[in-house]
């Protein structure tokens, strides 16, 4: 915000929109964990919320990334979506000097570098949260993105088509070294298209570190969140991204968090496809352009970092990560097709 401590606006726009404790004045706490924009815990009577918004120094494309995120929790609401429910939003940035929405707060946690009691210890919970992460992903490929508004929101047009040019493009901007298998694993993807698919919403950068769960067992997947990178596309490319951390149908220990304990990839698939009512039979494919994209992404972060304008021991990690990504991807050109 301009100011977090004149309070005076947000009170004012509270009650514009007809937002509960009417009259009152907001108290606003900021809050670490956003890497995209800032977020600020705000209540009054009525409103335990969350506002999130672009920082001062933003750009336009991040402006315009928060007004599209306002535009999806917008068709989200009164879905079957576990998401974080937007009480308002202001798209303009008359308000605060910048586009920004509250949510209402999500009591849950994020496994972002272990899993919270009972599933660091007890396995069995633990698997339970591979299928309400699939479970999650199934409920948002169902949403009737139409119906919902969302129109224009993305081009699912030739979205398959695209895909390898595009973020070759877009690693062209910031490329500084070789990645082995970069072009191995990207003629493949061009001559493996999938024959028939349908569109639907797509968040993009869909993991365990993307959802919260609610606290204790069993377990119960709370919200989806961190929506900067949502279009409308190809769902099953998020199924593939959740199940990078799964190497063929095994569980992986050496993830960011340890996966003892998961089910096999088989099974979660299946019940992508009971809740979805999509087919996987072509997951294989997706699990390619999952391992290949991520690895092309992350390398814009890295080679800030070595080009001296980003500092942070989390991306020096990155390096070795980036060139097992797109190594995996070209290895699994090789392998026999199986869902």
């Amino acid at each position: 915000m301009e100011d977090p401590e004149d309070h005076t606006a947000l009170a004012r726009w509270l009650d514009d929109v007809g937002a509960p404790g009417n009259g009152e004045t907001p108290v606003i706490e900021r809050l670490t964990g956003g890497s995209q924009n800032e977020l600020f815990r705000v209540t009054r009577e009525g409103i335990d919320g969350v506002l999130r918004m672009p920082p001062a120094s933003a750009d336009s494309a991040r402006l315009d990334g928060l007004r599209r995120e306002l535009r999806l929790l917008s068709a989200l609401k009164g879905s079957d979506v576990p998401h974080a429910e937007l009480i308002a939003g202001e798209p303009t940035g008359d308000v605060l000097g910048s586009p920004f929405y509250l949510m209402k707060a999500i009591d849950g946690w994020s496994p972002t570098a272990r899993w919270a009691p009972p599933f660091d210890t007890d396995l069995e919970a633990r698997s339970e949260l591979a299928f309400e992460l699939v479970g999650g992903i199934a409920q948002l490929s169902k949403v009737d993105w139409r119906n919902r508004g969302l129109t224009g929101f993305g081009h699912p047009e030739n979205f398959h088509d695209r895909q390898v040019d595009r973020w070759l493009a877009f690693l062209g901007e910031y490329r500084f070294r070789e990645l082995p298998g970069l072009d191995t694993a990207a003629e493949w993807l061009r001559n493996n298209r999938p024959t028939t698919w349908s569109p639907g919403i797509m968040h993009g950068d869909y993991q365990f570190a993307n959802v919260m769960f609610a606290h204790g067992a069993p377990a119960e997947l709370a919200a989806i969140i961190d929506w900067e990178m949502t279009t409308i596309g190809d769902p099953l490319l998020d199924l593939a991204w959740a199940l990078l951390g799964w190497d063929g149908e095994t569980p992986r220990t050496d993830f960011y968090v340890d996966l003892e304990g998961m089910p096999k990839r088989s099974a979660l698939t299946a019940h992508y496809e009971k809740i979805s009512g999509r087919s996987t039979a072509d997951l294989h494919y997706y699990l390619v352009l999952a391992n290949w994209k991520l690895g092309v992404v992350l390398e814009k972060s890295y080679a800030a970092l070595v080009k001296g304008d980003r500092a942070d021991d989390k991306i020096e990690t990155f390096g070795p990560l980036i060139l097992d990504l797109i190594a995996t991807a070209a290895d699994l050109t090789t392998q026999k097709e199986s869902a």
